[in-house]
């Protein structure tokens, strides 16, 4: 493994380079660049904020890689975090990355290929030699290298493989056999285990002589001989204990672990629950096969969000970034269930034909139809959407409907009875006052009534339907907007033609 010092691939160090010898040097050194010395004047880059420098940070890259100033270059992305690196490269010209890219030293540079978007990915490994592969998938993680391949085609794919080490071209395939959404598909096989009959002084041996590779070594697991998970035992424990103590004697007995089957969004909420940093993997016979670290629950969260987003959204979810996913794609994830709604509304259609008497003696009557309709999908949104986060982060459960009913009653009653005041108001002063609508105390009553009855059961189907979803086995955000407003939308035309047609005598 090499030192930070020594630099990946082919181009780098380059001792012809313009800036070498003495005045090089102190180029480098002295005035690395100017904005590089900004950033060390106000205590880094983190301190100033990347994306405030970012533009500048593109002009000085381009700048330098057209005057072939490739030390420079070198010393610049040195002092960025790999995250930031890989952002800058995706507004970089396709060509420079590849040479940007060789520039890095060999573990920043497997860190930055980590944070790449596929397309870029697979480009830069098209353009390896083989050496060039091998040394980029030793230094990656396994959890990391596994992701890679899932989004590779099948050609890269197989020459990932070609050149990948056995030990890890195993555990790739191992973890390829668990299903995407599992425990197993996200954990690692690299971390530190330990005996229970070990010393302290014996732990730290091993963590030295194997934590180089590991995906943490914050966190050591006590497993025996036939690997079933027996403890866990933090960093921190083994260095403030005496050497001649034993793991067995330090060691936290009571660990919490998912199976490899657990879905991960399961996972993730254990994370979120217990602040963990990194959790056990364990198969049915309790033996420990792997860990899964905070980063990756951290993408799980942030995936199921998305899909969420997207399905409250009527859209089918898609794991492509918007700019990535093409016209055709976007066409897909939508169409159905816009033409679901479609048809579904069709249903709001018949509503209207069948009170057509109704609307002929009373044409106003036609006016405050979107304003009824809209609150009233406003107020189930609202519902579901609280509902459905409280499922999501186990706050709710199909148990408390009652509850959750009750709740959404007493609220629908106050915001119900508001909008009604406040709608009577507008109606006799300024629709009947201001614009001459023929607005009567007794149409006013109708709209006012149908409000308040609407918003009711707007409020109850909107927090109902996310835990009936649930509790039958489908996903609580397709309740969501628009399909609960289609639903209200139907309920709240049939309450307001009922009433004017009662209050009305029509």
């Amino acid at each position: 493994m090499l030192h930070k010092g020594q630099c990946f691939g082919i181009i780098a160090p380059i001792a012809a380079s313009p800036d070498a010898g003495y005045g090089g040097f102190f180029y480098r050194k002295i005035h690395l660049n100017t904005l590089i010395w900004h950033y060390l004047q106000k205590g880094g880059v983190g301190m100033v904020g990347f994306e405030e420098m970012r533009d500048e940070l593109l002009e000085r890259i381009e700048d330098l890689l057209k005057r072939k100033q490739y030390t420079a270059l070198r010393d610049l992305l040195a002092d960025l975090e790999p995250a930031d690196i890989a952002s800058l490269f995706e507004d970089l010209d396709e060509d420079s990355i590849p040479l940007l890219f060789r520039l890095l030293p060999k573990e920043p540079a497997a860190e930055v290929f980590v944070e790449l978007d596929p397309d870029a990915q697979e480009m830069l490994i098209r353009g390896f030699s083989n050496t060039e592969l091998k040394e980029v998938l030793d230094e990656l993680y396994l959890d990391d290298a596994v992701d890679i391949v899932e989004e590779m085609p099948a050609n890269v794919v197989k020459r990932i493989l070609k050149h990948a080490d056995p030990d890890t071209r195993k555990s790739i395939n191992e973890i390829l056999k668990y299903p995407d959404d599992s425990a197993g598909a996200l954990m690692t096989t690299e971390f530190v285990d330990l005996k229970r009959d070990m010393t302290v002084e014996d732990a730290l041996k091993r963590i030295r002589r194997t934590g180089t590779d590991k995906e943490t070594i914050n966190v050591c697991y006590v497993v025996d001989p036939a690997r079933k998970l027996q403890g866990i035992v933090s960093l921190r424990t083994i260095l403030l204990s005496d050497e001649d103590d034993t793991i067995d004697e330090i060691m936290e007995t009571h660990v919490i672990s998912v199976s490899t089957l657990e879905d991960k969004e399961d996972v993730a909420q254990t994370f979120s629950k217990y602040n963990f940093i990194a959790l056990p993997v364990v198969d049915k016979e309790d033996r420990l096969v792997g860990i899964i670290t905070v980063d990756d629950a951290i993408d799980v969260m942030e995936e199921e969000t998305t899909e969420d987003i997207e399905k409250m959204a009527a859209m089918l979810p898609t794991d492509k970034p918007y700019l990535k996913t093409s016209v055709w794609e976007t066409y897909k994830s939508r169409i159905p269930w816009l033409l679901l709604l479609m048809v579904s509304a069709t249903f709001t259609g018949q509503i209207i034909a069948r009170f057509e008497d109704a609307l002929s003696a009373f044409a106003i009557l036609t006016a405050y139809i979107p304003m009824l309709m809209d609150t009233g999908g406003n107020c189930g949104s609202q519902a579901s959407v609280t509902v459905i986060r409280g499922i999501s982060l186990d706050e709710i459960e199909f148990s408390d409907l009652f509850r959750v009913i009750w709740k959404e009653i007493r609220v629908a009653v106050v915001c119900g009875a508001t909008l009604a005041a406040a709608n009577f108001v507008k109606l006799m002063l300024v629709d009947k006052m201001i614009f001459g609508n023929p607005i009567t105390i007794t149409v006013a009553l109708v709209i006012c009534l149908t409000l308040v009855v609407t918003v009711f059961a707007a409020k109850v189907v909107g927090c109902t339907l996310p835990l009936l979803a649930k509790k039958i086995g489908f996903d609580p955000a397709v309740m969501a907007s628009p399909f609960i407003t289609t639903v209200v939308d139907a309920i709240s035309l049939m309450i307001y033609f009922n009433f004017a047609s009662l209050l009305l005598g029509i």
